[in-house]
């Protein structure tokens, strides 16, 4: 039951990549132009850092799949164009793994196929210490990803209906591991609210993952015979509404939801993330053209995500959020009714005002490992 419902998942997913539904408040963030503000491109580096880390680029590949023969054959893909663009790449949830050791190979194909890139095990809220510790040694991860999603455990058929014990597993996870461990969403967002909790829990990051992309409230949904949960369809709030709630919030940001360009990747650097994820379109990519497709694609978006950089004068990654942005529409409308005061925003450049962001060190290049 477990392997099929990954092949739905996958299914229903590409079919939200083929169908989109909603806006996208990304195209509500622009940057004003400063015709004088660009850099020479030597002088420019991808290189981020954040809660201890240091990647090469700003960009991963967020959680996926795995648990069956055909999702394992996608996360042998991923792995591999991970590797040859030095991205950092995410598990999908290996509930599965602790339910159906057989599924092992599965996401252990993340490892072997990228032997020294960052990997990220992804597991849920709920999973004991000793299954999380399981995860990192199969994976040999760098980093745990523990996944929030009560919206669409309410939409899947056999979810869970127990949310209280979150916050406590959590900081028992936290506590028991010495590598980093990163909360996300599934694409319903974090609040202000949200992450203020996750710091005082122990994680080291949190990424918002907000509403736009994928849905799997959508998704669980569209498992339904009757499909009687579809008030759930756009729950939540988008990354760049949550990087704006959360700038604030004590606790270092990525992003992921709803992102489909370099722009984007752009976007939501300026708008303080550490560094950003993508997953649907990158599936997309990957079951249309196989390796040869995404590893182009990867290698595209880093360099125009460079090109953006050099034109904006924005040495690093985190100096984007020195450049001046406007938000506009419904996205404005949410920071006025959240208290979040926009104008400063489109005013960075010539206040002076310093980056939230972690500060970096010697620009590194733009290609290369990621360990």
């Amino acid at each position: 039951m477990s392997a099929q419902r990954k092949d739905d998942h996958v299914r229903l997913a590409i079919e939200q990549q083929d169908t989109p539904q909603g806006t996208n408040q990304f195209d509500e963030v622009s940057f004003v132009h400063h015709a004088l503000a660009g850099l020479d491109r030597q002088e420019v580096s991808l290189a981020t850092s954040f809660a201890g880390l240091s990647w090469p680029v700003p960009l991963y590949v967020n959680a996926m799949t795995g648990g069956s023969a055909r999702t394992g054959a996608i996360n042998r893909d991923l792995a591999i164009a991970a590797r040859e663009r030095g991205v950092p790449i995410a598990s999908g949830s290996m509930n599965a793994y602790f339910k159906d050791p057989s599924c092992a190979d599965t996401f252990r194909v993340l490892r072997k196929e990228n032997p020294d890139g960052f990997v990220l095990a992804n597991v849920n809220a709920t999973a004991s210490v000793d299954n999380v510790w399981r995860a990192v040694d199969l994976l040999a991860a760098d980093a745990v990803q523990i996944h929030v999603n009560t919206a669409q455990e309410t939409a899947m058929p056999e979810g869970d209906r127990s949310f209280a014990s979150w916050p406590g597993q959590i900081e028992k996870i936290a506590a028991a591991l010495d590598i980093p461990v990163i909360v996300k969403e599934v694409g319903n967002g974090l609040s202000r609210q949200s992450v203020q909790l996750l710091r005082t829990l122990g994680v080291a990051a949190a990424d918002v993952s907000g509403r736009g992309g994928t849905d799997f409230a959508r998704i669980e949904n569209g498992r339904r015979s009757l499909g009687e949960y579809a008030f759930l369809h756009g729950w939540g709030q988008s990354a760049p509404a949550c990087l704006l709630d959360a700038q604030d919030a004590g606790l270092p940001l990525l992003a992921s939801g709803g992102v489909r360009s370099p722009l984007d990747v752009a976007r939501a650097l300026a708008l303080g993330a550490h560094a950003v994820g993508a997953s649907g379109v990158f599936l997309r990519t990957v079951l249309d053209g196989g390796v040869d497709a995404l590893s182009a694609q990867l290698g595209r978006w880093l360099e125009q995500l460079a090109a953006l950089q050099t034109m904006l004068g924005a040495p690093t990654p985190a100096g984007l959020t020195r450049c001046d942005v406007l938000v506009h529409g419904s996205l404005r409308d949410f920071c006025a009714d959240r208290g979040i005061e926009t104008g400063p925003l489109a005013r960075r450049s010539s206040s002076g005002a310093l980056s939230s962001a972690a500060p970096h060190t010697t620009p590194h290049s733009t290609t290369g490992s990621a360990r």
